[in-house]
């Protein structure tokens, strides 16, 4: 395991996006170059795991982590809702 990152709650956050982007469409699943198929309740719990990651280490997070998570939460929360509308329109006949 020397080769791998060191484990850091800004490392545990950003790989909780990444696999929130990848069911929002965002980003290519690991291994190929395409998109996964969006997945709006998978997106949205990785989203309120992150948000509970927050909430319960409220006073106990640096600066840059605090930082981190808030600006995490923001931009997710803001693609789930510009990809749900999407989908909402896409279904519409």
């Amino acid at each position: 395991m020397t080769d791998s990152p060191e484990i850091t709650f800004s490392l545990f956050v950003l790989s909780l996006s990444a696999s929130a982007e990848i069911h929002l469409g965002q980003l290519p699943v690991p291994g190929t170059d395409k998109p996964a198929k969006v997945n709006l309740v998978e997106a949205g719990h990785l989203i309120a795991v992150i948000a509970m990651l927050k909430e319960k280490t409220e006073g106990n997070l640096e600066e840059s982590e605090e930082r981190l998570i808030e600006a995490v939460l923001y931009d997710l929360r803001l693609r789930y809702v510009e990809v749900a509308a999407a989908a909402k329109q896409a279904a519409q006949p």
